[in-house]
Order: C-alpha cells, then sequence, then structure tokens
C-alpha cells in the first residue's frame, strides 16, 4: 500500500492539544497541501487564513462557542494554538466542495507532519457578522466569500486514536 493511502487510513480527528505552538515552517507546508486541493475547473477559491495570535484565536473560540449555545469558557477547538480557517469566493458554484477538499488535504499534511488536527463547523456563520467580515476585510480578503471550516492544529496531547472500524454497506460496484 501506499503510503498515501497509509496516512489516510490511520489519520484522526484530535480533540486535544499542546499549548506548544507549531512553527510557522509546518503550518506553512500545511497551508500549501490545502493549496494543492482538487477544486471545479481549477478555480482555486478557497483562502486559507491561519491564526496564530493568541487574542483572536480566543475571539474565534467565544464566537464558535457562542454558536454552539456554549458558555465563553467552552473551547471548541480543543486548547489548538493554531486555527486555520477556510473561507472561499462564492464566484464559484463549487465553492463549499472546493474549501472542504482544502481542509481534507491539511487534515492528511498535518497527520503526515507529526500534528493533530480536527476540522471544526461554524465558520459560515462566523463570516456571516460584520466583525469578522471586517476581519478579513482587513487582511486584503476582497469580494463574496462564505466560511468553509476551521482546522484546529496542534501536537497531540495524549495517546493518538485507533481508527474504529468501517462501517459496512457503504461502496458498491456496478459491472
Amino acid at each position: 500500500m501506499s503510503d498515501i493511502l497509509e496516512i489516510m487510513k490511520s489519520r484522526r480527528s484530535i480533540r486535544s492539544f499542546k499549548k506548544d505552538m507549531v512553527p510557522k515552517e509546518l503550518i506553512e507546508q500545511i497551508m500549501e497541501a490545502g493549496t494543492y486541493a482538487a477544486s471545479g475547473r481549477n478555480a482555486q477559491v478557497p483562502i486559507i487564513i491561519a491564526v496564530t495570535n493568541p487574542e483572536k484565536c480566543d475571539a474565534l473560540r467565544k464566537v464558535n462557542a457562542k454558536f454552539m449555545g456554549q458558555s465563553e469558557d467552552f473551547d471548541p477547538f480543543y486548547g489548538a494554538p493554531v486555527i486555520l480557517i477556510v473561507i472561499a469566493l462564492k464566484e464559484r458554484p463549487t465553492y463549499v466542495c472546493d474549501g472542504s477538499l482544502t481542509l481534507g488535504n491539511m487534515m492528511l499534511a498535518a497527520h503526515e507532519l507529526g500534528l493533530g488536527s480536527c476540522w471544526i463547523h461554524r465558520a459560515k456563520e462566523e463570516f456571516e457578522l460584520p466583525e469578522w467580515k471586517e476581519f478579513a476585510k482587513s487582511l486584503g480578503i476582497e469580494g463574496e466569500f462564505e466560511g468553509v471550516g476551521h482546522l484546529a492544529l496542534g501536537y497531540i496531547d495524549g495517546e493518538y486514536p485507533a481508527a474504529p472500524p468501517r462501517k459496512p454497506g457503504r461502496t458498491y460496484f456496478v459491472d
């Protein structure tokens, strides 16, 4: 079996991270992997934002927890020191799928580099808020876009989870 298939089979969502910051070089490699995700007609509309600033990470945690109906003390990012946000320009009808593939590539790259990750939802709701639209604009991001998802990223705190058995009856052949 090739290395990529083994990486796909062994990757798990991580829900406990050490506070140690991930080196920028590794974050850049993971983001680069995201830019190589397939996209409809190769439009490459997903945008990746790396958030390592503790105050901005806390703001993301609070707004995300609020959307979940949790208190501001709740951490939907499981203590991850890095939050990668994927937004996608709505100019292409495949933008949500394209952004999802971007997140998938980054999860596989993180695993290959010895880091943990977990896809966190509610980016859509966040980036509908004026303050988060303004945040994107402050980075120079223009146009109509939608939040697709976050990737909590960091060093794993604890044991790496084992893969649960695969559910049967999910693949079919039409010969």
